[in-house]
């Protein structure tokens, strides 16, 4: 008797086994884009959807493998970045003077992040286009990706630990002329998609630079130092911004350094 019950029960397992199998809903993985890093990793998309593409603004359609940065392998190439020889030619133009007085200066006064549609802002753009394998939310949070950061050479699958870094840091953009701008001007400075001036890095290094010009504060990974002196020099060229007498004077020793080009 006690053997019939403990097949009945055999044969019942085995057939909620059979099934299960396959009758499960799947999930699309699609590449997809991210934002704010407080979602967790494992989040899927609300609402039980499928997550979609965030579209590049600077780069038209999106791909999951972006072009190596020079210095920095398996990083994104930044968006109007020039060659090193362009920008030794805009260092030159570029006016030297003493830095502008700090007062007045607010983070405020260089509005970001601004939104860019699609329920994204600056930030999540940025994420979005220099991670790979990056997926979002409803909310443009991401829940999952790869980024290297380029200023440490770090691999970073948490988009908590980046921080979005302006090349040229708000407040040295004050003290070389934007203190003269209008906060339309500044609010475009500080969510500019089109030039070098964002970029993901890690939360550290983000704040080990501050507001520092590059004659005071220079990446850790040496390899990258031609590109950042590029980028560098390319912002503020765009935007007239003067440089200090020995910030330029580092600029054309990075600038120097890098490959022929």
């Amino acid at each position: 008797m006690r053997g019939t019950r403990v097949s009945a029960v055999l044969v019942t397992v085995l057939l909620a086994a059979a099934g299960a199998a396959g009758c499960g809903p799947q999930r699309s993985s699609d590449t997809v884009g991210d934002a704010r890093p407080s979602a967790p990793a494992s989040a899927p998309p609300a609402g039980g959807g499928t997550a979609s593409s965030v579209p590049d603004p600077s780069d038209g359609p999106s791909s999951t493998a972006p072009s190596a940065a020079p210095g920095a392998p398996g990083a994104r190439t930044l968006p109007g970045l020039s060659a090193p020889a362009e920008a030794r030619t805009q260092l030159a133009a570029l006016p030297v003077a003493e830095r502008h007085s700090m007062a007045g200066y607010s983070r405020a006064r260089f509005k970001h992040w601004a939104g860019q549609g699609e329920s994204c802002d600056t930030r999540e753009i940025v994420l979005q286009r220099e991670g790979t394998e990056v997926k979002r939310d409803e909310d443009c949070r991401a829940v999952s990706g790869n980024w290297v950061s380029v200023y440490d050479g770090q691999t970073v699958t948490d988009a908590a630990r980046l921080d979005i870094d302006h090349m040229v840091p708000l407040a040295n953009a004050w003290r070389s002329g934007a203190d003269t701008w209008t906060d339309a001007r500044r609010k475009e400075f500080a969510n500019d998609l089109a030039r070098p001036q964002l970029l993901a890095v890690t939360a550290s290094t983000n704040r080990a630079k501050g507001d520092q010009g590059p004659d005071e504060w220079k990446p850790p990974a040496r390899s990258y130092w031609c590109t950042y002196a590029t980028a560098w020099t390319n912002v503020k060229s765009h935007y007239g911004l003067a440089v200090t007498a020995p910030e330029k004077t580092t600029l054309t020793e990075m600038l120097a350094g890098c490959a022929a080009s």
